[in-house]
């Protein structure tokens, strides 16, 4: 869910077959008198993508509405799902304010009207075995990799070790080359995750409605003047 905000603009070219319209949008105030006063977005245009997901909150509005607790907060922090005992209610999906929770309205596995390779035995060889398997009418959401996470903490137990930073990944943060999104241990104070949630640039997504989400998001540089 983007909104492309460089792409709404209003310039000589928008109305130069409407004469009406720009005498319309001159009398909305001073400042829109002269077109040649408009800024011209089409020789500056810029774009800027902000993925929503489950925003994992500590006071999660999704949890205390789920009549069969299939919704709960885990030790780490994460938002789970259980699969199994959600009855599609949708109350999470209504009660979130990140409107990021989806219900799932098909059976995809051995449906004909879906030709995916899951259809067959050769296709169902790259599902992860680590992923319960959603069926139709629950809710689904990002489950921050919960797998991912559950295999590095038994990984460094195993091991007797302590786990580094940066052993912490979700699929996302694994995937994405510019390194735009990291993700972590939040307690570890010399984590990367720390010290970018620390910067003066990090706020949160709706942060009146005290949800305290643990996804924490780093605002565009855009101040541009020449000094």
């Amino acid at each position: 869910h983007w909104l492309r905000i460089d792409r709404y603009y209003s310039s000589e070219q928008s109305f130069e077959s409407d004469n009406e319209a720009v005498d319309s949008i001159s009398g909305l105030g001073e400042t829109l008198t002269v077109m040649d006063e408009m800024e011209n977005a089409n020789e500056n245009p810029e774009v800027s993508f902000q993925p929503i997901m489950c925003q994992h909150c500590n006071h999660a509005p999704c949890e205390t509405v789920c009549p069969v607790a299939a919704t709960s907060h885990g030790r780490q922090g994460q938002n789970h799902m259980a699969y199994n005992r959600c009855v599609g209610t949708r109350y999470c999906a209504n009660n979130c304010p990140y409107k990021v929770r989806r219900f799932n309205w098909f059976r995809y596995n051995k449906n004909d009207e879906f030709d995916y390779n899951m259809n067959d035995d050769l296709g169902r060889m790259v599902l992860n075995p680590d992923v319960v398997v959603r069926s139709r009418g629950v809710m689904e959401k990002c489950s921050m990799c919960i797998q991912m996470t559950q295999k590095t903490i038994l990984d460094a137990k195993l091991e007797g070790r302590k786990i580094i930073d940066g052993e912490f990944q979700t699929a996302c943060s694994q995937v994405c080359g510019s390194n735009a999104i990291v993700f972590g241990d939040i307690n570890d104070s010399d984590s990367k995750i720390k010290k970018l949630k620390e910067d003066d640039r990090s706020y949160h997504l709706l942060e009146s409605v005290g949800t305290k989400p643990n996804v924490v998001y780093q605002t565009k540089i855009r101040n541009k003047d020449i000094s």
